[in-house]
């Protein structure tokens, strides 16, 4: 397979598994021409199953070096990280050079909103190995993609969520119901988590309709989210949270 037949797998993958839009489809595959460009500026063959950490490295060089702002090239890092675990993920390649490269470390204060570049970097973070792992992918795509407060999260429950016509009702500011539109992605994530995740737990009494629970079968708390919206941002290391606790629901859109 040459690197175009890779990369119309990994955009089928983005769509598919994914379930991505179709400009964050564009983008990923924007990120990964960058390093296509890097390979042609040096006149080299670019051969994905000999890329080793030491090219990476020189390629962040190249785009540091053509003027790329720190954050741009991680953004890029990290669509080139998405590409490579999706390689290994098929078994194209037989290691994955990106498993030890950083991407330029960013000193920022938090931004009014995430990015999403910024929003596909926490849920990568997250270990889909432990049984929480499908419950944070959930909230993270229910906070950015429906624009959910923090505290409307949290309170939502299953009757709330009506599948077939795919909407959900949050009780808002005021006591006053709205009424979302759920987004395909995070629509799926929701229906793995509550069916196959969910379902397994010793749910406490008084806490049956609620969505989002702990390991020990009670809501979850505004606190809980923020702390683990603050460590998968640590865990980026290009996401830095500085926001004391009231000021958690700047992460995402409101």
């Amino acid at each position: 397979m040459n690197t175009q037949s890779y990369l119309k797998g990994f955009k089928d993958y983005l769509k598919l598994e994914r379930s991505l839009a179709k400009h964050s489809i564009g983008a990923y595959l924007n990120d990964v021409d960058k390093l296509i460009q890097y390979y042609l500026a040096i006149d080299k063959e670019l051969i994905l199953s000999k890329v080793q950490l030491v090219d990476l490295r020189a390629f962040i060089t190249w785009l540091n070096e053509i003027g790329m702002q720190a954050n741009t090239q991680a953004r890029v890092i990290s669509g080139v990280k998405a590409f490579f675990s999706y390689l290994m993920q098929e078994e194209l390649i037989a290691e994955d050079p990106t498993a030890l490269l950083a991407a330029p470390k960013l000193t920022r204060k938090l931004p009014d909103t995430l990015n999403i570049y910024e929003i596909n970097q926490l849920i990568d973070a997250i270990d889909a190995s432990k049984p929480e792992g499908m419950r944070n992918k959930a909230i993270i795509e229910m906070l950015y993609g429906c624009g959910l407060r923090v505290t409307e999260l949290i309170e939502l429950r299953i009757s709330n969520v009506y599948v077939e016509t795919e909407f959900i009702k949050v009780i808002g500011k005021g006591n006053k119901e709205r009424i979302i539109p759920i987004g395909a992605a995070a629509l799926k994530l929701l229906k793995i988590y509550i069916n196959e995740v969910r379902i397994h737990l010793d749910i406490k009494k008084g806490h049956e309709d609620f969505i989002f629970l702990n390991r020990l079968g009670s809501r979850l708390s505004r606190i809980s989210v923020f702390n683990l919206i603050k460590s998968l941002a640590q865990q980026t290391g290009s996401i830095k949270i500085s926001a004391p606790i009231p000021y958690a629901i700047l992460l995402l859109p409101i």
